[in-house]
């Protein structure tokens, strides 16, 4: 039988599907894992973050072009927009770390190794307290 559902509904779906996947296995991973994980969605030109920012600047040109039709309130486009902007603007700032996430995703487990210890930040010391 043929599925009524519209492929776009359906690929939103299962994008959802493996994001949900995707976080399990980040919360399970090795440092060294996590950092590739991360690294690659935080990756503003090519990865996930960065292509969810786009869908969202898709998304504000919709609304926008319904809303001055008036078939949607303004409100939405600003809220779509706005979701938007501050996607771009956390993107960008995360793009700053994106070489620090590199350089622990190629780190070889024997370096890590004979490294010294890692020291906690003063941020993960106040979260213990």
């Amino acid at each position: 039988m043929h599925d009524p559902t519209p492929y776009p509904i359906r690929l939103a779906d299962s994008i959802a599907i493996q994001l949900g996947q995707l976080s399990e296995h980040l919360a399970q991973a090795s440092p060294q894992h996590a950092a590739q994980i991360l690294g690659q969605v935080l990756d503003f030109d090519h990865g996930i973050l960065g292509r969810i920012t786009g869908l969202m600047s898709t998304g504000s040109q919709f609304a926008k072009t319904h809303s001055e039709r008036g078939i949607l309130p303004p409100e939405v486009w600003l809220a779509v927009g706005r979701a938007a902007n501050e996607l771009d603007t956390v993107g960008r700032d995360l793009d700053e770390h994106a070489g620090t996430l590199r350089a622990l995703a190629e780190v070889p487990g024997s370096a890590r190794s004979a490294s010294p210890a890692p020291v906690a930040s003063a941020l993960v010391v106040r979260r213990r307290r």
